[in-house]
């Protein structure tokens, strides 16, 4: 695709955006969860608060324009911050994938081991037409494990298909936050079960 047929449809998503229509709010969190569950995991889960850059972290949905431009459609907003939107949305796929609710930084079992996920977004990106990206560096601690272990350090870049539309764009990203999710707790199972270092 052209750059003059990404300026197209940006031009198309501004105009809808400015519009007299009411503002709309979109949310990374699915209805349902996108894959059937595994069995539950013999370990606590504790996510801790996403970082996400700063240029995407706005009220309204930025989406790239060019390679050195970005655009904030004013009248299609999260429902919630957007890197606490990304925690929610990536805390609901792990705790259907892995059996365990997040203790969101509850006392839990001192019995069981609990897996720390930290989650620093290297890139959140929108682009019309043709995806939604994410760069994730990602980490696994022990918070109670004796003797220590050393944290696990992985990184996933993550793409998917996206069409012109808002509602495309969102969809794609929370398959990617799923996609995600995937790849943190089977990394997590191994983890803990065999101490495996090898990242997905």
């Amino acid at each position: 695709m052209t750059l003059r047929s990404h300026l197209l449809i940006l031009g198309c998503l501004l105009l809808s955006a400015c519009s007299s229509t009411p503002m709309r709010y979109h949310t990374l969190i699915p209805t349902q969860p996108t894959a059937a569950g595994g069995a539950q995991a013999d370990f606590q889960l504790q996510l801790m608060p996403v970082r996400i850059p700063v240029q995407v972290d706005q009220p309204g949905l930025v989406v790239r324009e060019s390679d050195g431009r970005l655009a904030i459609l004013d009248n299609v907003l999260w429902a919630s911050p957007p890197a606490d939107e990304f925690h929610d949305a990536l805390a609901f796929a792990l705790e259907h994938r892995l059996g365990v609710r997040d203790l969101a930084g509850l006392p839990g079992n001192a019995v069981q081991p609990v897996v720390i996920v930290r989650t620093d977004v290297r890139r959140f990106d929108s682009l019309p037409g043709m995806h939604a990206a994410l760069d994730v560096v990602w980490s696994l601690e022990l918070g109670n494990h004796q003797p220590p272990r050393p944290a696990l350090t992985c990184a996933s870049v993550i793409s998917q298909p996206a069409t012109v539309e808002v509602d495309s764009l969102v969809l794609a990203h929370q398959r990617a936050i799923d996609q995600l999710a995937e790849k943190i707790a089977s990394t997590a199972r191994q983890w803990v079960g065999s101490g495996a270092t090898v990242c997905p």
